[in-house]
Order: C-alpha cells, then sequence, then structure tokens
C-alpha cells in the first residue's frame, strides 16, 4: 500500500475517534462531576424525576469507552508513523515509471506500431 494511503486512513482515523469521543462521552461528563463531588449518583431524565444510579458501574462504562477510544487513535497514529517513515512515492524502481522515461515495453510508448 502507498505510504500517502497509511497517512490519509490514520487521518480519518483518529478523526473517527475523536467524534466517538465527542458524541458518546458527553453523557459521562455529569457522573465525572457526581462521583468527584458526592457520594450517590443521579440520572436526571426530560421532565421526570432523579433517580438513583450506581456510580461504579457507570465508572466502569466510561472507562470501557475511553480505552476504546484511546484504542482508535492511537491505530490512527500508529497508520500516520508508519506512512511517515515509510518508502515515498519518489522511490519508485526505474522500470515500474510511468510517463516519459519509463517502462519501454509498455505498448502505449511503442513507435513501432
Amino acid at each position: 500500500m502507498s505510504d500517502i494511503r497509511f497517512i490519509m486512513i490514520g487521518v480519518v482515523v483518529i478523526t473517527v475517534g475523536f467524534v466517538i469521543l465527542g458524541v458518546f462521552g458527553t453523557q459521562y461528563t455529569e457522573i465525572t462531576v457526581q462521583t468527584d463531588e458526592f457520594s450517590t449518583c443521579y440520572e436526571y431524565s426530560d421532565g421526570q424525576m432523579a433517580v438513583e444510579i450506581d456510580c461504579q458501574q457507570i465508572m466502569q462504562d466510561k472507562i470501557l469507552l475511553f480505552v476504546g477510544i484511546i484504542s482508535i487513535i492511537s491505530a490512527g497514529i500508529f497508520a500516520l508513523v508508519k506512512g511517515v517513515r515509510g518508502t515515498w512515492d519518489q522511490d519508485v524502481k526505474p522500470e515500474e515509471m510511468l510517463g516519459p522515461g519509463g517502462d519501454p515495453k509498455d505498448p502505449k510508448t511503442d513507435n513501432e506500431s
């Protein structure tokens, strides 16, 4: 695979990781504040009374989400590093080049036909 493809894949995967973090991570902001400040946690629904919930279970869900997001972002960083450290397109062998000075066996550049 070309190195520029690894860079593009890395950028897309990192962006997807941050989008997932933004969409699904906001529900844990309120729980984090409640866990730090109070001994009990409550879930507030629209127009309903507050319901007491298990803080430890919600914190475990939060940690699992963030571990998943960290793994997605680290896979994107790995792809970026692989793309940057790899051999670039200018390292193409002369017999694999297209265009002027390319493969003389190419029928498109054959002057005899």
